[in-house]
């Protein structure tokens, strides 16, 4: 057996999530089909981390094992001669079975993109979350500082979270501005469910000036969900970074990390 490790991208308004449903429209579906192809045998994918509905990855790890004697362009350009459009392989990579892409990963990063202007977009309609009143950058960017560093994120927690734990080691939790655009940067040992798009909507509120910047660590000590603010939607967040430690053959000493950069169009 081998154990094949794949880098995706993939547009996740074009799929129903990540995770392999009754209905076939998930990313891991139509790759699963794809590769099967190519292997000439069932194959079962491992990701780094699921994506839900709507949300995207310029980055996406996975790995699977197969009896299949290929050439390593048979994974990437043969693959892609079989997904859609809205799938990509971007490399591939033979390595010991001692790799695991979801559990040996060290850290993930996520960019949540968001169009503030006062009409929604058209043209990046699925690609950028949209906030039509005026945000202040510099108030959200003093409440994402509270962020860093290793806290209980049981107020950015969906209630369906499956996670043993909602400790998480926050590395980086920065808000930018570029133009009409808010880029909401975030990368840790791991994250909750629903947890950026909780998080965005949190900084949201202090950006409009609905609550002070020392919210955001009132929220951390409430550890309480129904505290703090709705979920935001799923239309500007992308799986940008994945980073595992240095001892196997991949791309960036294991550091796979593509920003997804404006202009999107």
């Amino acid at each position: 057996m081998k154990r094949i490790v794949l880098g995706l991208e993939y547009a996740g308004d074009a799929f129903r999530g990540w995770q392999s449903q009754a209905h076939g429209r998930t990313v891991q579906d139509v790759l699963e089909a794809a590769l099967a192809q190519i292997a000439a045998e069932p194959v079962r994918l491992h990701c780094a981390g699921r994506t839900d509905a709507g949300v995207h990855a310029s980055v996406q790890v996975v790995h699977f094992d197969t009896r299949a004697q290929r050439p390593s362009s048979a994974w990437v350009r043969g693959v892609n001669a079989l997904l859609p459009t809205t799938v990509v392989v971007r490399w591939s990579a033979e390595v010991g079975d001692d790799f695991h892409a979801r559990y040996l990963a060290c850290e993930r990063q996520y960019r949540y993109i968001l169009h503030n202007v006062p009409t929604r977009p058209a043209m990046l309609a699925g690609r950028v979350g949209w906030f039509h009143p005026p945000l202040d950058a510099e108030r959200m960017a003093a409440a994402a500082a509270c962020l860093v560093g290793t806290h209980d994120f049981s107020s950015f927690r969906a209630a369906g979270c499956q996670s043993k734990t909602p400790v998480r080691v926050m590395r980086e939790a920065r808000v930018t501005r570029q133009g009409e655009y808010l880029l909401f940067d975030f990368r840790a040992n791991g994250f909750l469910h629903h947890m950026i798009r909780n998080l965005v909507g949190a900084l949201v509120y202090v950006g409009k000036g609905h609550y002070p910047v020392e919210w955001m660590r009132a929220l951390l000590e409430a550890r309480d969900r129904t505290r703090a603010a709705p979920t935001f939607p799923p239309d500007g967040l992308y799986l940008c970074g994945v980073a595992y430690p240095p001892r196997w053959p991949l791309p960036g000493d294991g550091r796979i990390i593509a920003l997804p950069q404006l202009p999107l169009v």
